[in-house]
């Protein structure tokens, strides 16, 4: 009767929102898994990080964007049981950061419309996201 517990993954996600209200997205790249996927820009928190900390760090790393944690305001958060871990996903709006984004890491990325994300196929943790940022942003 007893399942054998998963590891708790805590990864911290960023919906990065232009001056246009668009959402920026990147694309999985091949060799990782759920490659070709699109997801919001995000990381691992390390150990240590809080996970405001963990998104400054990666959107430069990743996309070479400058934000500070007071930019950083707490949206919403996803659970989702994958088949070897659990993720935890705490989800995070950003509209105030320096920079212009670009794939640092090879990655495609892509500025779109809250009520477009549907058209791009997402990890299963990124999925209940959406529905937060369509009725946020028009």
């Amino acid at each position: 009767m007893s399942e054998q517990k998963k590891r708790m993954v805590l990864v911290s996600a960023c919906a990065l929102v232009d001056a246009d209200n668009r959402i920026l997205i990147a694309q999985r790249p091949e060799g990782k898994s759920l490659a070709g996927l699109w997801e919001f820009p995000g990381g691992k928190v390390e150990e240590g990080e809080t996970p405001e900390e963990t998104l400054v760090r990666e959107l430069e790393e990743e996309l070479g964007i400058k934000t500070r944690v007071p930019c950083l305001a707490p949206l919403t958060f996803a659970s989702h049981s994958y088949d070897d871990f659990h993720l935890l996903m705490p989800l995070f709006i950003c509209r105030r950061y320096e920079g212009i984004a670009h794939g640092r890491e090879g990655q495609a990325i892509k500025w779109v419309r809250a009520k477009d994300l549907r058209n791009y196929a997402m990890p299963p943790a990124d999925e209940p996201l959406v529905p937060f940022l369509v009725d946020l942003l028009p």
